[in-house]
């Protein structure tokens, strides 16, 4: 099977240069691999260089083909979506960092089961 060929509009010291101004340590290692390729290296060696896998190599080149520098950033996620309310996290978050009142909650110290009395009861 024959590799994917990768865009030569920008050159390896091109992504380097990006490389060194980028901020996403993720996105510094594409640019690192894709010019590592670009460059004449095997794609194992290049991905290895890099510290990733031959596949995350492959994966960068085509998101480098599809927005070209920009698609090498991580894309945001959803994430587990928030079982509290915007209200309800500031009047949980107060009394968690002002800790236990042990005449009030009957404990010295947070426990994961005493949070969860504490939130029931409140």
């Amino acid at each position: 099977m024959a590799a994917l060929r990768i865009r030569q509009d920008y050159s390896p010291c091109d992504l380097r240069q990006r490389a060194a101004r980028e901020r996403d340590p993720r996105a510094i290692l594409r640019l690192l691999a894709i010019a590592n390729a670009l460059e004449g290296l095997t794609r194992a060696e290049a991905a290895r260089l890099a510290g990733m896998e031959r596949q995350a190599l492959h994966d960068a080149i085509q998101r480098f083909h599809a927005a070209g520098t920009d698609g090498l950033h991580d894309r945001s996620r959803s994430g587990r979506p928030e079982h509290l309310t915007p209200g309800q996290q500031p009047a949980l978050r107060a009394p968690l960092l002002r800790g236990p009142q042990p005449e009030r909650d009957g404990v010295s110290a947070w426990r994961l089961v005493d949070l969860c009395d504490y939130v029931e009861r409140t």
